[in-house]
């Protein structure tokens, strides 16, 4: 029995210690590890990516990832990675990753928007050729909202924008025209500068 209870001891202290060992793993990196390990990574994804190795480069960038969830400088890189190879769809996924983390980053927001694009430059380009569609650029656009409008089952496909309010125009007074006074004479007679064979400047006289 003896034998068996050191045994048991043995096994449980070998079991805590496992389970102590895998919860310090868990624990983040501290700043100045995180960046030796990434600036380490980097060096070894360039490696990899000069060599052709996209898939081993992901997986160490991926594997940094985990080890640090709150840190977007993987998936930033992972996204730039992913779009260089032309594959748009998984940068969008690796730069949404990275905008979890930090909504203002630049690079992630760039790549989602470039990458989307080319994503809906090359379906509209798929699409175009499943509907053999022929003719000038007018009937070809028709066409294709047309095609996109029956298969999401949508009247609309971009809704409208509010309608700007007509500004109202607001008429501009004109000042009338001010009518000089005609000069009197004394006693309260108007002075005619036309009148026949009047001089008008014989009030000066």
């Amino acid at each position: 029995m003896f034998p068996l209870k050191r045994l048991s001891t043995a096994l449980v202290f070998g079991v805590s210690l496992a389970i102590s060992g895998c919860a310090s793993n868990k624990v983040s990196m501290s700043q100045e590890e995180f960046s030796a390990a990434m600036a380490q990574s980097s060096m070894s994804v360039d490696t990899l990516l000069e060599k052709g190795n996209q898939e081993e480069a992901v997986k160490i960038l991926g594997d940094l990832a985990k080890k640090n969830p709150g840190r977007k400088e993987p998936w930033v890189r992972m996204a730039k990675v992913h779009f260089d190879a032309e594959n748009y769809a998984q940068a969008i996924v690796a730069a949404e990753e990275a905008l979890q983390r930090d909504g203002t980053d630049r690079s992630a927001k760039s790549i989602r928007a470039v990458a989307g694009l080319r994503v809906a430059a090359q379906s509209l380009t798929d699409l175009r050729g499943d509907v053999e569609l022929k003719g000038d650029a007018r009937s070809d656009a028709v066409g294709l909202a047309k095609v996109m409008r029956d298969t999401l089952g949508e009247d609309v496909l971009v809704p409208p924008g509010e309608p700007e309010k007509k500004k109202k125009v607001v008429p501009v007074a004109r000042p009338k025209p001010v009518v000089a006074a005609t000069p009197k004479k004394p006693g309260g007679a108007d002075v005619s500068p036309t009148a026949s064979g009047a001089n008008p400047f014989s009030v000066l006289k």
